[in-house]
């Protein structure tokens, strides 16, 4: 079971998200729907997003799809910049930069504590 939770930073325009967990289908679709109806309060354009994975699970190979489909958001939000902190993880940086590639992201980048 994953969770999540949203926390928009107006002052230093930053969209802060923490994910936990192992995400399944249907978390990745309340994701998708909560993102949806947080982005569409502010200008994107003028934001960064940082997503706090530092507690989150790598993906099994049937979310990844809807963990692509988060990418191809961020990107089509068109933030200025995606952060992803993650723990030292090898698998999982490796597995959140391929399916930065496969999909196109370029304005990312992943930091490890």
């Amino acid at each position: 079971m994953g969770s999540f939770n949203f926390a928009n930073n107006a002052a230093e325009s930053i969209l802060n998200v923490q994910v936990e967990g192992t995400m399944s289908e249907e978390d990745a679709g309340r994701f998708i729907q909560e993102y949806n109806e947080i982005v569409s309060r502010f200008d994107p354009a003028k934001y960064d997003i940082v997503l706090d994975c530092t507690g989150l699970n790598v993906s099994t190979s049937d979310v990844l799809p809807m963990l692509e489909q988060c990418y191809l958001l961020y990107q089509q939000s068109g933030f200025k910049k995606v952060v992803f902190t993650i723990t030292k993880s090898p698998i999982l940086k490796m597995q959140l930069s391929r399916v930065a590639r496969s999909t196109k992201l370029e304005n990312y980048e992943i930091i490890e504590v």
